[in-house]
């Protein structure tokens, strides 16, 4: 069977970067690039986190593109705080040695769209301003996209503000342009990424191998672990990005329903959420967004323990 054409967009922070570990280890998916993005860290850093896990993870062959190093109009938010200055938790890891690339991400995003013919599916991890400057430079890339699996918003509560998730709030505007597109979408917001909930101490088959992959590993969840553990989530870490890239060979570990979902741009106290209408009586007109609102939680722990075991 054919592996299906990925393209994955991140800026990587800490989750993101296992996020990849999980995606290279996939057998049914082709990688066929990275895109790096300004959000948890600017975009020199997750341009060079990119680089480096996949120099790590010995897939250094996948080629990693900058992107935008802003939002489209609002100031930058980072999230330093969490992920660490460098984004990696302060881990240091070897450089890659790989040629760097100097093609802008969206405009190679779009070549590989066209040439995968409408097959092509994009895991989005970050702020969604590279996909949308992809749309707004090449309308016709809808055509090209099979769908997007995005992680960011939430139907409850926000988790940068009390209404938006931080990858919505970090660029609405880009948000708003790829929810109004024509292409289908699944929404893992934090309905359901707080309840992908990895138990670090469990993890002990991992811990045991000490491969490069398992030291870093450890090394970067510690650092977040030490937040978590502040916000009640005793030893573990909610592994936010991990969740879209997981659906894409084990679909079973989540459930959700299709709804209508808008992104809020100017409001003052409301910038950035995702306004949902699966609860409401009223129904958007266009109802195209698959909402993740449920994990196997024993499941998506012992598929990350065994796809990372891999190394």
């Amino acid at each position: 069977m054919a592996r299906k054409p990925i393209w994955i967009d991140t800026d990587s922070g800490i989750d993101d970067a296992i996020a990849l570990l999980v995606a290279f280890q996939l057998e049914s998916i082709d990688i066929k690039g990275i895109s790096s993005v300004s959000g948890n860290v600017e975009l020199s850093k997750t341009f060079k986190n990119n680089r480096n896990i996949a120099y790590l993870a010995g897939n250094e062959h996948i080629k990693v593109y900058a992107g935008a190093d802003r939002p489209l109009n609002n100031d930058q938010n980072l999230a330093a705080n969490i992920h660490g200055e460098n984004g990696l938790g302060d881990v240091e890891i070897k450089n890659s040695p790989v040629e760097i690339e100097t093609e802008k991400a969206w405009d190679k995003l779009y070549e590989v769209a066209k040439a995968s013919k409408g097959e092509l599916e994009i895991v989005a991890v970050g702020p969604l301003t590279n996909i949308a400057t992809a749309i707004a430079k090449y309308p016709d890339i809808e055509a090209y996209i099979k769908r997007i699996l995005i992680m960011g918003g939430a139907i409850e509560g926000g988790n940068k503000t009390p209404a938006a998730e931080f990858n919505i709030y970090a660029d609405p505007h880009a948000a708003e342009i790829v929810f109004k597109s024509n292409i289908p979408k699944v929404m893992f917001g934090l309905d359901v990424t707080l309840k992908s909930v990895l138990k670090v101490k469990e993890l002990k088959k991992l811990r045991e191998k000490e491969s490069s992959v398992s030291k870093f590993f450890f090394e970067a969840t510690d650092r977040i672990m030490k937040i978590y553990n502040t916000l009640g989530f005793v030893d573990s870490i909610c592994l936010h990005d991990v969740c879209p890239v997981l659906y894409l060979e084990y679909p079973e570990i989540f459930s959700g329903e299709c709804a209508g979902v808008y992104v809020e741009t100017e409001g003052e106290i409301t910038m950035g959420k995702t306004v949902c209408d699966l609860r409401s009586d009223f129904k958007f007109d266009k109802r195209d967004t698959l909402v993740m609102l449920d994990v196997d939680s024993t499941k998506f722990l012992k598929t990350i323990e065994r796809l990372l075991l891999k190394y």
